[in-house]
C-alpha cells in the first residue's frame, strides 16, 4: 500500500476513530483539534481522553492546534466538524494554498443539516458555498454504520463514499482500503447525506421507546422494529423530496444499515439522549427546542438528532411531508407533548406508516 499524507479536521470521536483506522493502516495522519488537552493527549499519550477515551492511537497519528498546518499540502483531507460549526471551519481552511488551488481531495464525515437564510442546507451544499470553485461537485461524502469506538478497534465496518465525481469517490475508496474497513461507491450524494442526518432524529425516538420498553407490558422488541421500519419510510420521504436519485440508497448500509446501528448500538449518543428523556427527565432543564439547541453543551454529549429535528420540521413544512415520528420528536423537544403520551399515541393508534 502507498502511504498517503492525510489531514483530519475535527478530533471528535468519529474523526479520531477514522483517523486511527487510517494511521493503523500505514498512512501518515495529522488531526486538528481546538482543545490543547486533546492535542497533548494524542501526541504524548496516544489517546484522545476527552472524546474517545480508552482507545490507544497509532504513532502514525499526530495532532495540532494549528488548522492551517494540518491542512497544508495534504493529499487527502477529511472534514469532521459538527454541523453547527461546519461553515466557520470551512472558511478557516479555504485560503490555505493547497485548498485554494484544488490540489487536495476532500472527504466529509459531518452528519446533519446546516442552517442558512433560505432554510436547512445539506452538508456538501454548505461546503461548496464556502470552498473554492474547484470543489463544486467534487467533494466526497463518507457515511455508513460506523460507531467510532468499533472503527478505532479495527472491527469490521462498511462505509459508502458518495460523490458526483466518480474518480474522487474511487480515490477515497482506495485510501480507506485498510484493515477493518470495506468501502463502496455511490453517486446518490443527496440520498446518502439525508440518511446520515435524518436517522439521528429517528434514533432519539427509538431510545425513548427502548427506555420505556424495559418496564412495559405494551412495548418490546416488536414495537421497536415497527418504529425502525416506519422511521426508514420517513427518511425515504425526505430523501426523495430533496432530490435523492437512487431508491437502493435507503436499503443500503447508508440507509437501513446506519439507521439500525444508530438506533440499537450501546455507543449511540442519539439513542442515549432518547433514553435520558425518559430515565432522567433531561428536558426539564430546557424551556423548548430552541433553548435546548442553544444550550446543547449542557447535555454533556452532542445529540445531532436533537439539532436535526428542528431542520427536519422545516423541511417537512416546505415539502408538505407527513412525518409522524419526526414531528412527534419536534413536539416533545418543544414541550408541546409528553414523551409517554406521544409513544402511546404513535404505536397504539396506528398512526405510523411501516
Amino acid at each position: 500500500m502507498n502511504s498517503k499524507n492525510v489531514g483530519v479536521i475535527g478530533a471528535g470521536a468519529w474523526g479520531t476513530g477514522l483517523a486511527q483506522a487510517l494511521a493503523r493502516g500505514g498512512h501518515k495522519v495529522e488531526i486538528w483539534a481546538r482543545e490543547k488537552d486533546v492535542v497533548d493527549g494524542i501526541n504524548n499519550d496516544h489517546e484522545n481522553k476527552r472524546f474517545l477515551p480508552g482507545y490507544p492511537l497509532s504513532e502514525n497519528m499526530t495532532a495540532s492546534e494549528d488548522i492551517e498546518k494540518v491542512v497544508a499540502d495534504k493529499e487527502f483531507l477529511l472534514l469532521s466538524s459538527p454541523s453547527l460549526y461546519l461553515s466557520a471551519t470551512a472558511k478557516q481552511i479555504s485560503e490555505v494554498p493547497s485548498i485554494k488551488e484544488g490540489k487536495t481531495v476532500i472527504g466529509v464525515l459531518t452528519k446533519g443539516f446546516v442552517a442558512s437564510e433560505s432554510g436547512p442546507r445539506l452538508v456538501l451544499e454548505t461546503l461548496e458555498s464556502v470552498l473554492p470553485e474547484h470543489y463544486k461537485n467534487s467533494l466526497v461524502y463518507i457515511a455508513g454504520p460506523s460507531h467510532a469506538e468499533e472503527v478505532a478497534m479495527g472491527k469490521l465496518t462498511g462505509l459508502i463514499a458518495a460523490s458526483e465525481n466518480p474518480k474522487n469517490s474511487i480515490r477515497f475508496r482506495e485510501l480507506l482500503r485498510v484493515p477493518g474497513l470495506m468501502v463502496y461507491s455511490s453517486l446518490d450524494v443527496i440520498g446518502v447525506q439525508i440518511c446520515a442526518a435524518a436517522k439521528n432524529v429517528i434514533a432519539v425516538v427509538y431510545g425513548s421507546l427502548d427506555a420505556v420498553s424495559e418496564h412495559s407490558d405494551v412495548f418490546g422488541d416488536n414495537a421497536e422494529s415497527l418504529l425502525l421500519a416506519a422511521g426508514l419510510n420517513e427518511i425515504q420521504q425526505i430523501g426523495f423530496a430533496m432530490g435523492a436519485t437512487h431508491s437502493e440508497t435507503f436499503t443500503s448500509i447508508a440507509g437501513v444499515g446506519d439507521l439500525d446501528v444508530t438506533c440499537r448500538s450501546k455507543y449511540g449518543r442519539n439513542r442515549r439522549f432518547g433514553q435520558d428523556i425518559i430515565k432522567t427527565d433531561i428536558l426539564d432543564r430546557f424551556e423548548n427546542l430552541d433553548d435546548l439547541i442553544n444550550r446543547i453543551s449542557e447535555v454533556g454529549y452532542l445529540s445531532e438528532g436533537a439539532v436535526a429535528c428542528k431542520f427536519v420540521h422545516e423541511i417537512a413544512q416546505k415539502y408538505n411531508l407527513k412525518l409522524t415520528i419526526c414531528d412527534g420528536l419536534y413536539r416533545i423537544l418543544n414541550k408541546e407533548i409528553k414523551p409517554m403520551d406521544f409513544l402511546h399515541e404513535l404505536l397504539t393508534q396506528g398512526k405510523i406508516n411501516a
